[in-house]
């Protein structure tokens, strides 16, 4: 009987935390996904961090002035398959950020790709498995 007790709770267990982690886990529903938009800008910080990194890119307003846009992209494990490392961006460097905006008009997006100053494309992701 107590045999059964701890199998029948181990198997709960897990069960409770795939479901548990599944949730934890958000989706793109915030971003127009349909829609890519352009940046251009100076690297302000790059955040290599789980579950995603961050871009923070200092942009002109148009207005004569600077904004800061952070931007969404991929779990380190994924970008280190599309050829990213920890230091692809660094502080000061001008980037070109092609990204799908936030619906709620804040100054956010999600990474579709980032092309450094010398031509140099980085990818959202790794090329297709065949």
């Amino acid at each position: 009987m107590r045999a059964h007790f701890i199998a029948l709770s181990a198997v709960l267990g897990a069960t409770l935390f795939h479901a548990t982690s599944g949730l934890a886990h958000h989706s793109n529903v915030a971003f127009e996904v349909t829609k890519v938009v352009t940046l251009t800008g100076v690297v302000k910080a790059f955040e290599w961090r789980n579950p995603h990194t961050w871009v923070i890119l200092t942009v002109d307003d148009g207005k004569g002035g600077k904004v800061d846009w952070g931007i969404e992209g991929r779990a380190p494990g994924v970008l280190l398959r599309a050829g990213w490392t920890k230091n692809s961006l660094q502080p000061g460097e001008m980037i070109t950020v092609d990204m799908s905006p936030a619906k709620d008009g804040s100054k956010t997006g999600l990474v579709a790709r980032v092309t450094k100053a010398d031509g140099t494309i980085l990818p959202n992701a790794g090329p297709a498995q065949q």
